[in-house]
């Protein structure tokens, strides 16, 4: 079964159980699904509805930390329950063990030295890993390991 749809299951048991939140959230990733549909001209392969999903997922978590900040306590609880949501869509991420190996091959690859670097290598890693870790867990690795360096 594609994640498409997986998707659309879930959207119809969203619906006979009434629950509002998902069934909303689930419209939202379908929504988005056709878009990028219609962009590209062509049936989304899994590899297409990752990106998508991930995309809405940053997206939710920026919002849920602007409301963390402006202490709008009644929409962190609903940010949070989206970004589940969307997050059963998505691949397990790589091991922090296993992103740090890749990150340390890629700095070697690259020469890097220093804090300074972290741009010539968030590049190549972020290729090297495929979609398999958030940049912003990559870039404290890289940062973390030019910092010692």
């Amino acid at each position: 079964m594609t994640i498409v749809e997986t998707i659309n299951a879930d959207l119809i048991s969203a619906m006979k159980q009434k629950d509002e939140l998902e069934l909303s959230t689930l419209r939202l990733v379908r929504s988005a699904l056709k878009n990028k549909e219609i962009d590209q001209g062509k049936a989304l392969e899994d590899a297409d509805v990752i990106a998508v999903i991930k995309t809405m997922k940053k997206q939710f978590e920026d919002a849920l930390a602007d409301f963390v900040k402006g202490n709008r306590s009644d929409l962190i609880e609903k940010q949070q329950k989206e970004i589940a949501i969307v997050a059963r869509y998505l691949p397990a991420g790589m091991p922090a063990e296993q992103i740090e190996k890749i990150v340390r091959e890629q700095i070697a690859a690259v020469g890097a030295t220093s804090p300074s670097d972290v741009g010539k290598v968030m590049g190549p890693a972020m290729k090297a890993l495929a979609g398999g870790a958030d940049g912003n867990q990559v870039r404290e690795i890289v940062t973390r390991l030019l910092t010692a360096a």
